[in-house]
């Protein structure tokens, strides 16, 4: 009956994980960028002696879907929405990181940041705001003022630096940001990737799926238990059939 328990039991922790990665989904879905996040598990034949006849699920980490979310108009000069594929780029913990949050603020030293990070520029430095009477970056993520002293006069501070990586060469990390599959170097900068001022992603999490998924992983716990439970019956009626009287 152990045979039966430890595959019950290995289903059960799948479950359990599936659950926690449907629920972190849900809690996101309104998270700026947020890409949905779904868990990956496969079947393994459990060697010994005579034919592997069983079977255990054994998880594989989690993969993102990177369907884009919709982009909402917030009228903020300082939002940024990307049109199409492609990331932003932003320091975190002094590695280049990637996101499609574009929610940015000026902090008190002029800094141009997302969150608690700087937001960097085409070639990977933080981009440092002078004071201004207005902003504006265009579609090819060119950001300029107007200086508080110099007239009308456009001053042309940096452009922002977005990445078209390849896909399945990602990989989200703790903080939520994507980062190379493979290494750790920066990314390459591309150009083409066009950004949208005044909008934001959404997230692109369904939570009509995501609370269908935990329904349905919830089911499948509840029947792994009960098989755990049976296997245990079962042995409890085995032990008393050799019991001698």
């Amino acid at each position: 009956m152990d045979k039966l328990i430890y595959t019950a039991m290995s289903g059960a922790n799948r479950s359990m994980l599936s659950q926690q990665v449907h629920a972190n989904n849900l809690a996101n879905v309104n998270t700026t960028g947020f890409r949905a996040d779904y868990e990956r598990a496969r079947s393994y034949a459990v060697g010994g002696d005579g034919l592997a006849t069983r079977h255990m699920a054994v998880p594989q980490g989690t993969g993102s879907k990177f369907a884009p979310g919709p982009l909402e108009n917030t009228g903020n000069e300082l939002d940024i929405g990307i049109r199409g594929e492609g990331m932003l780029a932003v320091q975190v913990n002094g590695q280049e990181r990637y996101t499609r949050a574009g929610a940015m603020h000026i902090d008190e030293n002029g800094i141009l940041m997302m969150g608690q990070y700087p937001v960097l520029d085409m070639d990977g430095q933080q981009i440092e705001i002078p004071d201004h009477r207005s902003l504006n970056i265009t579609e090819q993520g060119r950001v300029s003022v107007v200086p508080d002293s110099g007239g009308e006069v456009l001053l042309e501070v940096a452009t922002l630096k977005r990445v078209k990586p390849e896909l399945t060469n990602l990989v989200k990390d703790a903080d939520g940001f994507f980062q190379a599959r493979i290494g750790n170097a920066p990314l390459p900068a591309d150009d083409s990737v066009p950004v949208a001022s005044g909008f934001l992603e959404a997230s692109n999490v369904n939570p009509v799926e995501e609370m269908v998924a935990i329904l349905n992983t919830s089911r499948q716990f509840e029947l792994q238990v009960k098989m755990m439970k049976t296997a245990e019956e079962l042995s409890q009626a085995s032990t008393r059939l050799i019991r001698p009287a």
